[in-house]
């Protein structure tokens, strides 16, 4: 018989459940985390990750969907306890920075949502409690979206509660709960008439003219920006020479703002920057807006919670936003979410997304802040699934 246990009389035992079983875990996890480092794919191409998380899933006891719901390097991990429980839904990340490897730490994240799962399934077993926990491998957080894309299919429908964790930079021990930046990828591409730069310049229409016309309008655009907004973006062409006029030029920019509704007005501004550009060298113009990526909606109660526990492993906690962007903020406006973010040590100006952040993802140090901050989500998860008052507080 399976049971709803009282979460005051039995806190010490399933934490002591959950730490004892990452502890055992953890120079699998080690390794795990360094073979993803070493073998860094890009969104979409996550087929070395799959493979290997969904094999030590399977190891572990967990039903493994593979290329879940269409999507090559989507995988699914569940285990269920009993019949009737709650679902907690975990999320592990895999994919890497073009040209950089591993520089915004998904091997970390993979291995602590599989940390997570694992310790879960544990406190389950250990302690007679009816339930499931869900393990998500997400492919293509870098700018594909890919968390999106399995919501629209249906891949977060039957969880209760959804939990990650994502390294930072910070001071040691140091994690926070605030919330991220909404993202919108723009695409633009100007189309003009290729001709000799020396002979005929005037039969051309200039298309990398476009281009810098609209990166001055943009920069201009900047004076009036709020300090919490963000632009950012490359050029791109092909075949260009010096001698011939670019016919053809690719704006690839993302725009940031604290919330959904702040970007959209936001992206206005911007588009009428790079279409006043084609209209003014009589290029023409394609604008594609890309997947947007909400802005994180932490939960209160959750994220309390966890600020408790991690600090009984003596990590301190901070609840700035930052400019940064997820698409598990997409997931949270689904459903009840946690997403803390945490410090690892890094070089001096060694952040996210720099060659010094790919070399800090590998350091035992890393790993060490990593297995507290999972120790501190598995806690707070499997409270989701034992404890029906605090479950209920979450959904208020």
């Amino acid at each position: 018989m399976y049971s709803q246990v009282d979460p005051q009389v039995s806190k010490n035992g399933f934490r002591r459940t959950i730490e004892r079983r990452l502890d055992e875990l953890n120079p699998e996890l080690r390794e795990l985390s360094l073979q993803i480092h070493a073998h860094p794919e890009v969104m979409w191409k996550e087929k070395f990750a799959h493979n290997i998380l969904t094999k030590f899933m399977s190891e572990q006891g967990f039903k493994v969907t593979k290329h879940y719901l269409g999507l090559d390097t989507a995988w699914r991990a569940e285990f269920t306890l009993g019949n009737g429980g709650r679902v907690l839904g975990v999320n592990s990340e895999m994919d890497a920075l073009p040209g950089m490897g591993h520089a915004c730490g998904h091997n970390l994240i993979a291995i602590s949502g599989v940390g997570v799962a694992v310790a879960v399934k544990a406190a389950l077993i250990a302690h007679n409690v009816a339930g499931a926990v869900v393990l998500l491998g997400t492919p293509a957080e870098e700018g594909g979206g890919g968390k999106q894309v399995l919501l629209d299919r249906g891949g977060y429908k039957d969880m209760d509660v959804c939990i990650m964790s994502h390294p930072g930079v910070g001071p040691p021990l140091f994690a926070g709960i605030g919330s991220t930046n909404a993202m919108q990828p723009i695409e633009v591409e100007y189309f003009g008439q290729a001709a000799h730069a020396g002979a005929t310049p005037w039969e051309g229409t200039n298309a990398l003219d476009a281009a810098f016309l609209a990166y001055s309008n943009i920069s201009v655009l900047r004076q009036q920006m709020k300090p919490d907004y963000r632009v950012h973006g490359v050029v791109e062409g092909k075949t260009w020479s010096p001698n011939v006029i670019p016919d053809y030029a690719k704006m690839r920019y993302i725009a940031r703002a604290p919330v959904n509704a702040d970007l959209v007005e936001f992206v206005k501004r911007l588009k009428a920057c790079f279409e006043a550009a084609a209209l003014a060298t009589g290029c023409n113009i394609k604008l594609t807006l890309g997947t947007l990526y909400c802005d994180l909606r932490q939960n209160a109660v959750l994220a309390n919670e966890f600020a408790d526990i991690a600090r009984s492993y003596g990590i301190s906690m901070g609840d700035a936003p930052v400019t940064a962007s997820t698409d598990f903020g997409n997931v949270s406006y689904e459903l009840p979410s946690l997403h803390p973010l945490y410090a690892i040590p890094t070089e001096p100006h060694g952040g996210n997304h720099t060659i010094a952040y790919t070399r800090a993802a590998a350091t035992q140090e890393a790993h060490d802040a990593t297995i507290l901050v999972t120790k501190g989500l598995a806690a707070t998860g499997f409270r989701i699934l034992h404890d029906a008052v605090f479950f209920r507080q979450v959904c208020i």
